[in-house]
């Protein structure tokens, strides 16, 4: 591993920061769109077509680009497995929105950042974190953790059972850790000098084969209705999510310290839970107000310049 290279990625200045803040309300739009689109697709059939239209826009992307998404460069092994980890990702979120509420998945998979600065601190020597750091990752982790708290005292979703909602949860948690599993693959292999769009590219095509077989497997490849909802909702997981926001993401990683991008995401779940209220009716409380400050907190902390030894 090339460490010189590895640690010349930026702390955030402003751009990246108004950039984030951008991409956490798109992904915390995400879990509405995927609700409202379960009544017209089955969840696997929905993410494998979501994924297979986005590899088409990232490959027509790359090509307008010239960017080669096919030369032999030592990434196979490594795009291959992130492609594998993105999959199961996108099955527990697909799978576990039929489980549980749209506010609870968004807080349960943005636990994410916790998991990603513990690999990225094991594995990448560039992402060291230092004391002020680990001292925001905790306070963004209790912000969180109080968010947990005010999940599981919300009450079942209606035609559900308190261990549903419990699977569900387990899932988005459990999706949350292959996205950190994900981010830790592209930084600490082959794929940090490989293009935003051949990362991309990698996770989208093997997720959409992977995604699309599970679907036919299970018997759900098909459309139950077609409404003018369920296409722009799958217009925009296809066209905003999937293609910008990620090869977005994707361009940041490459420029940034991915441990500072992460923390970030924290910020998904209050747009999440906003969204939530406001689209869907879900409820909402003082504590999770609460939970917003300390997340708030820890992100400055996390992001907050340290001296430098001589």
């Amino acid at each position: 591993m090339n460490t010189a290279a590895l640690s010349t990625r930026r702390p955030l200045d402003s751009f990246a920061v108004m950039l984030m803040i951008v991409l956490c309300a798109i992904w915390g739009f995400q879990q509405v769109a995927i609700k409202s689109t379960n009544a017209a697709l089955a969840p696997m059939f929905q993410a494998g077509v979501r994924s297979a239209i986005a590899t088409v826009l990232v490959w027509a992307w790359a090509r307008s680009q010239r960017t080669p998404l096919f030369r032999d460069d030592g990434t196979l092994g490594a795009g291959l497995l992130a492609g594998v980890l993105f999959a199961g990702e996108f099955i527990c979120i697909f799978i576990g929105l039929t489980l549980t509420s749209a506010s609870r998945m968004a807080v349960f998979l943005y636990t994410a950042p916790c998991f990603t600065a513990l690999g990225l601190h094991a594995f990448v020597a560039g992402e060291r974190m230092r004391r002020p750091q680990w001292i925001g990752i905790g306070t963004a982790f209790a912000g969180m953790a109080l968010a947990f708290a005010d999940g599981f005292a919300r009450t079942p979703t209606p035609g559900s059972s308190m261990l549903t909602g419990l699977i569900g949860d387990a899932l988005g948690v459990l999706a949350g850790i292959l996205w950190a599993a994900t981010t830790v693959v592209v930084r600490a292999t082959k794929l940090s000098h490989s293009s935003a769009s051949k990362t991309l590219f990698y996770q989208l095509a093997v997720s959409a084969v992977v995604l699309l077989a599970l679907a036919f497997l299970l018997g759900e490849g098909q459309v139950h209705r077609v409404t003018p909802l369920a296409v722009a909702s799958l217009a925009y997981q296809a066209v905003i999510v999937a293609f910008v926001s990620y090869l977005t993401w994707f361009w940041l990683l490459k420029r940034y310290m991915a441990s500072r991008l992460s923390v970030f995401s924290f910020l998904t779940p209050l747009f999440g839970v906003s969204f939530g209220v406001l689209l869907l009716g879900e409820s909402f409380s003082v504590r999770f107000l609460l939970a917003a400050g300390l997340v708030l907190a820890g992100i400055l902390m996390v992001n907050s310049p340290t001296r430098q030894k001589p």
